[in-house]
């Protein structure tokens, strides 16, 4: 059985990855959690059945203990990931890894230099009709691809489940705040977005975007548009936000040869390399991975199973640092990188 602590369970997302802890209670337990406020950390040790403490020390010092997950502030990451790093346990940090290039690129460094296990939660590349489309983009199928659009929205803002009183960790106003988040609604979805755009298409060249606020309940972005220059000379667009009601197509892939996408969960496509295509629904999609999280578990398991590299979600911190850039020149910015 492994040992597992928790530095930070600020996430929105923390109360499913304590679930799913939980529920694979014979292969994990969670030792003892951390948080940055007392109390927050009282509410997740009392659902993984563990201590709460008051240094972070405490956890990393512990021998027993294999695996820390992180889901701190995005401005404790830095801190928190080089001392994870420094004492030798894997390590799973919820996104985005940095607030920008500088703090990403750094983690990647402490962690690559310790060479313990990482992963991050982006979970979008374990659903079936991506890796369909990896798959057809690796092979061809779609020809030379032109252009590709992502959207990953919700109506988070206009259901106010950041506000007080939602969930059980009193709220998620700090996820509002750019100080501590590093962006707003743009980013914080458009995170996952940003994800599955390099994933299928690689580098990233340049970026522009505009990102603004419609309701102003927040002191940060609402929601945006960007626009992506791919190194391999591809188009990309990325729609991210919390002020959307719907979300009927999140990716349509367009080339030499043929166009996919995706509307409503269900995969599309026409292209020649496909006979009997004629754009209706393609349903032959491989299985779908386990959950980001739940890989990193597996992982910790020694299952040989495919992990988001440190490098990865760096680069994906630099461009999302480039996007919020040009939205603030309004130009096109070359993103950093390590």
């Amino acid at each position: 059985m492994k040992t597992i602590g928790f530095l930070g369970a600020a996430h929105i997302h923390s109360p499913g990855f304590i679930k799913r802890v939980n529920e694979r209670g014979d292969q994990f337990n969670a030792k003892a959690v951390w948080d940055s406020q007392s109390a927050r950390a009282e509410i997740a040790a009392e659902q993984l059945a563990c201590a709460a403490v008051s240094n972070y020390n405490e956890i990393l010092n512990d021998s027993e203990i294999d695996a820390i997950i992180i889901c701190s502030e995005t401005s404790l990451h830095l801190e928190l990931v080089e001392a994870t790093a420094a004492a030798g346990k894997d390590v799973f940090v919820e996104k985005p890894l940095g607030m920008g290039a500088h703090d990403a690129y750094a983690m990647q460094r402490a962690i690559d230099k310790a060479g313990v296990n990482f992963q991050t939660g982006h979970f979008m590349r374990s659903m079936p009709v991506y890796r369909q489309l990896k798959a057809w983009i690796e092979a061809g199928t779609l020809g030379a691809i032109t252009r590709v659009r992502h959207s990953n929205v919700h109506q988070g803002a206009i259901a106010g489940i950041f506000d007080s009183g939602r969930g059980p960790y009193l709220n998620w106003l700090w996820m509002t705040d750019p100080a501590l988040s590093g962006c707003g609604g743009f980013g914080d979805l458009g995170a996952h977005s940003l994800d599955i755009l390099m994933w299928l298409m690689g580098d990233v060249q340049s970026v522009t975007a505009q990102v603004d606020r419609l309701l102003g309940k927040y002191d940060c972005d609402e929601y945006g548009e960007g626009m992506l220059r791919f190194a391999n000379g591809a188009i990309g667009t990325l729609a991210a936000g919390w002020v959307d009601v719907l979300r009927p197509q999140s990716i349509l892939i367009s080339g030499t040869e043929g166009v996919a996408y995706v509307d409503e969960g269900a995969l599309y496509v026409q292209s020649d390399n496909l006979p009997g295509t004629e754009g209706g629904e393609w349903t032959d999609l491989p299985d779908a991975l386990p959950h980001a999280f739940d890989l990193f578990l597996d992982a910790l398991n020694g299952e040989d199973v495919p992990l988001i590299s440190a490098k990865e979600a760096a680069d994906r911190s630099a461009v999302m640092e480039a996007f919020y850039q040009a939205a603030a020149t309004n130009s096109w910015v070359q993103p950093k990188t390590a």
